[in-house]
């Protein structure tokens, strides 16, 4: 007896039925089998941590931040000084514990920017050859511009401070240059003295003699 048609479409969706359950399930173990996780399962990160910049970056990032600059002349406290980079030649002039008397205010630009390794020279007055203001001796208050020259090998630093341009600071500077090296032998000597450039040189020449 032939088997009915009924049947036979029956047995056919049957087994598709079947086979649509092996291939998902099969599926479903590939998938598994993989280590990858479950859909919908929440995957944790942990967050990053940011990491402490290193000492050593962070002292060398100061100090590229800071400049440090040689202030002289008429200034309290001569000597070198760390500074910001942005700095002023006020700030310099600040750490340096200000203008002494002698100094002469508008010989010094104390708005100028400063740069790394330079050195700020604060004049004294009497520069441009006035009267220079020194400690008085007696009932005068103020020291005129030599009229005799000044012996640079045995001046006193009194005198040494009289002429133009040279404060109490460059002064001790000349003596302790002539104490290292000897008297000296020649006006041109003073260009190796801090704070005396050929311009305050030509300004001092015929004022003081070896």
């Amino acid at each position: 007896m032939p088997p009915s048609p009924y049947l036979t479409v029956e047995r056919r969706r049957l087994a598709a039925i079947v086979l649509l359950v092996l291939v998902v399930a099969v599926a479903v173990w590939r998938h598994a089998s993989s280590g990858a996780p479950a859909a919908g399962a929440a995957v944790q990160v942990a967050p990053l941590r940011p990491r402490a910049p290193d000492a050593a970056a962070r002292a060398t990032g100061a100090a590229a931040r800071r400049i440090v600059v040689d202030v002289a002349g008429a200034v309290r406290r001569p000597g070198l000084y760390r500074l910001r980079r942005d700095a002023r030649v006020a700030d310099a002039v600040a750490r340096a514990g200000g203008l002494t008397r002698h100094a002469e205010r508008t010989a010094v630009n104390l708005a100028a920017p400063l740069a790394d390794g330079e050195q700020v020279v604060v004049a004294a007055r009497g520069a441009a050859g006035t009267a220079v203001s020194a400690p008085s001796g007696g009932a005068g208050g103020a020291a005129a511009v030599p009229s005799a020259p000044v012996s640079l090998s045995v001046a006193t630093a009194e005198q040494l401070d009289t002429l133009p341009g040279v404060g109490p600071v460059t002064a001790q500077k000349i003596i302790a240059y002539r104490e290292q090296h000897g008297p000296f032998t020649s006006v041109a000597q003073l260009d190796a003295i801090p704070g005396i450039g050929p311009a305050r040189l030509d300004e001092l020449r015929g004022l003081v003699v070896p």
